[in-house]
């Protein structure tokens, strides 16, 4: 391997080899999509979803589940191999710090990321406003909500996987109260999850490239590299029928990572497929989980299509970097302190 990943050990994952003369960095699943609609009782779709590891090879998610009368809402799903998933039959309820029901009016679009021994959920929640909201688990069974870390409006929360000198590290999008038809990334701080600050600007949309020239907003949690972070992201662009949704890729700095190193002009991923470009909401790719095995540097992503499936893809976290190296692009200040 070129560059040395900081993640734990991964005895299983899923995996399908690069098609033979494929030029692009990223390929799709030959099972997509993974989770199809309808797929239990009383769920029209289930997409936009977080995968981690579990216990003895398997694995385990937060996914975002839609109801016949279209209300969001998170369930617990299981899998032995990554690709073929059981559903809770209910969705998953929240207490409070104090053991009390909390339970979100909605929540849609979550993010997991496992820091030290916490499982912690990340998701778009309604306070008067989308915001984004934050619990914690150690067993998927008990999920303790905690304050949401900012007010109104902001969306696509992701935690770093480590903590910087005892402070955590979250990346997040100002929104508004509608589809947000703008929007940078921007990071921010806390010693406690309770107060935040040290706000810093990581990325801004645009650049030569069409496809992110609306707005921008983070995926998948930074995977930690020897080059830096490696963060999978949404860029969107407007169109004559309608948003777009696309997958990019950015190297952030270690120590100081409101500082972008690498940011691939392409996308890595966009909507090609039919269960990418017809659903519920066409022509969306958005990348909310990844699996990595350290030893060799394999890597799954999961995505949510046209807000409608669950589908995976694969590369390879040399083949990603070099690739992100090789087509980077300066954009704005992104390479400053986002002081």
């Amino acid at each position: 391997m070129k560059y040395n990943i900081i993640s734990e050990p991964l005895a299983n994952m899923p995996w399908e080899e690069k098609p033979a003369n494929f030029e692009f960095p990223v390929w799709r699943s030959a099972h997509n999509p993974i989770v199809k609609r309808n797929p239990i009782p009383g769920i029209a779709r289930i997409f936009n979803s977080a995968v981690v590891p579990w216990e003895n090879g398997t694995f385990i998610g937060v996914f975002r589940a839609e109801t016949v009368h279209t209300l969001p809402h998170l369930r617990v799903g299981r899998s032995n191999d990554g690709v073929n998933w059981t559903f809770e039959n209910k969705q998953l309820s929240m207490v409070d710090e104090e053991g009390k029901p909390w339970d979100p009016y909605y929540a849609y679009d979550p993010r997991v990321v496992k820091v030290d021994d916490w499982y912690y959920v990340i998701w778009c929640t309604e306070a008067h406003g989308p915001a984004i909201g934050l619990a914690k688990t150690k067993d998927f069974n008990t999920f303790i909500r905690l304050e949401n870390p900012f007010i109104p409006f902001n969306r696509n929360g992701v935690l770093f996987p480590k903590t910087f000198d005892g402070k955590f590290k979250i990346l997040s999008r100002a929104s508004d109260n509608g589809h947000t038809p703008f929007g940078d990334i921007f990071l921010s701080e806390s010693p406690d999850l309770v107060y935040w600050g040290k706000h810093r600007h990581v990325m801004e949309r645009g650049g030569s490239g069409w496809w992110q020239g609306l707005k921008i907003g983070c995926g998948a949690a930074p995977i930690e590299t020897s080059e830096g972070w490696l963060m999978l992201y949404h860029g969107v662009c407007n169109t004559c029928n309608g948003y777009v949704y696309s997958m990019g890729a950015a190297i952030l700095d270690l120590e100081e990572p409101s500082i972008v190193k690498y940011r691939c002009k392409n996308y890595i991923l966009t909507p090609e497929t039919e269960y990418e470009e017809q659903g519920f909401v066409p022509n969306v790719v958005f990348p909310c989980a990844t699996l990595v095995d350290p030893k060799d540097g394999r890597m799954a992503i999961y995505y949510g299509a046209a807000d409608s499936y669950v589908a995976l893809a694969y590369t390879t976290v040399d083949e990603l970097v070099d690739y992100i190296k090789e087509h980077h692009e300066s954009v704005g200040r992104d390479g400053e302190l986002g002081k």
